[in-house]
């Protein structure tokens, strides 16, 4: 009972986010003059009306929960790992140029590709943290400093030594990927690939591992209160390489997949213009960092993307209105870290 009561506690603050930001977006709605109910049943239809639509949902949300998992744990362990832009982009260049340029059967193309991304991300994400270890140099500032570095030089690289220079495209983006190499469909004539499965599976080990391990335990124990955590052996340090490897990893799967199984090539800009990253950050910090949570939070935010794409389709409401709902669940989830924050200041003090 006790831990029934705990649930519906947790899901109180994240559905309240949620209303108000629908009524957010309802007033918004009312002032360029659109039908409010059209709107949001256009938004349900463009989200989840048909298997197609509901298929590009899913897509939607598979960089989002893997980035979300990975910010997930990186919070959980009292870390703020900002940088998963980054970590994203980098792992999606390693991914396309294992996949490109790496000889041998497909099957283990493929697999490289996913490690090469997995590898990527984390040893980006590692670095911040082995910044802070050795220097103490801010976690916030210096992953959010390295996704502009991630960024332009995968930009670059793109633009010069890896260009596709085939054809008439003057876009900065790498070759085409073999065919062979592709992330499976799950579904014949559908965008869903085998990434969502790699998500949701992601999703699910990440809950038991924090939830049913010694290091999960030890990550929510320094999350939670670091000073007893190093009265209890758990060295600082360490878990900070550790979690923020992880936490990079699943970033730069997110960028991996994207490349496998949406984009089958590297294009600049492709990762970084639809706001993944800051997506999967919103999703965890609307779940609370909880694994389940924050992929449920990604797949709604998917939905609220996808379905503004269609009230643009299908009213005169603009596309921003999706983007209003986002805006308000970002300052609600703002200002309970604040309240919460000025809340253990004062108790500290």
């Amino acid at each position: 009972m006790d831990k029934l009561v705990q649930v519906m506690r947790s899901l109180v603050q994240p559905l309240l986010a949620i209303l108000v930001g629908l009524i957010a977006g309802a007033v918004a709605i009312a002032i360029v003059g659109g039908s409010i109910i059209e709107t949001y049943g256009e938004m349900w239809k463009g989200a989840f009306g048909s298997f197609y639509f509901f298929t590009n949902t899913l897509s939607r949300a598979t960089p989002i929960i893997l980035i979300g998992l990975g910010v997930a744990l990186a919070f959980r362990a009292g870390f703020f790992n900002l940088g998963a832009e980054g970590q994203m982009v980098l792992g999606a260049l390693s991914a396309a140029v294992t996949a490109i340029y790496l000889p041998g059967p497909a099957w283990l193309k493929l697999i490289a590709a996913l490690a090469a991304g997995i590898i990527a991300g984390g040893i980006w994400s590692a670095f911040a943290g082995w910044l802070d270890a050795r220097f103490r140099m801010n976690l916030l500032i210096t992953t959010l400093l390295l996704n502009y570095i991630a960024v332009l030089y995968a930009g670059y690289m793109v633009s010069y030594p890896l260009k596709d220079n085939s054809g008439s495209a003057a876009m900065a983006q790498t070759v085409m990927l073999d065919s062979s190499v592709w992330m499976p469909k799950l579904f014949k004539g559908m965008s869903l690939h085998a990434g969502f499965v790699l998500a949701a599976f992601g999703a699910i080990l990440l809950f038991l591992f924090m939830r049913y391990t010694v290091k999960g335990y030890e990550i929510r124990m320094l999350g939670g209160n670091p000073l007893f955590a190093s009265y209890g052996g758990v060295q600082r340090g360490k878990m900070m390489l550790m979690s923020m490897f992880v936490s990079g990893g699943f970033a730069g799967l997110a960028g991996s997949v994207e490349v496998l199984g949406t984009q089958y090539r590297y294009i600049e800009g492709a990762l970084t213009a639809p706001g993944y990253a800051w997506s999967g950050i919103m999703a965890t910090l609307l779940a609370s960092s909880h694994p389940i949570g924050t992929a449920l939070a990604a797949i709604l935010l998917a939905a609220l993307q996808t379905g503004g794409m269609g009230v643009e389709r299908n009213t005169d409401v603009p596309l921003e209105v999706s983007s209003i709902i986002q805006a308000v669940l970002i300052l609600f989830v703002s200002a309970k870290l604040t309240y919460s924050f000025m809340k253990r200041k004062k108790a500290g003090g």
